[in-house]
């Protein structure tokens, strides 16, 4: 494991790896704050009333006989 540090910096390696980890968190964080069930700063979308958009047609009026 020594020789590992000999090639390497270890405050560098440590730099990156928290940048990295730093990223990651927040690549994750705002792709859960972009779905509709873990966002938890709005909470929940509510729907858009597509159940009144797709109600039947209401039933023809009789013609009036003359």
């Amino acid at each position: 494991m020594w020789r590992i540090w000999r090639l390497y910096d270890p405050l560098r390696a440590m730099v990156v790896q928290g940048i990295f980890l730093f990223s990651l968190a927040a690549m994750i964080h705002l792709i859960l704050l972009s779905t509709n069930k873990f966002n938890w700063l709005d909470g929940p979308k509510k729907p858009m009333a597509a159940a009144a958009q797709n109600a039947p047609m209401p039933a023809p009026v009789p013609a009036a006989k003359s």
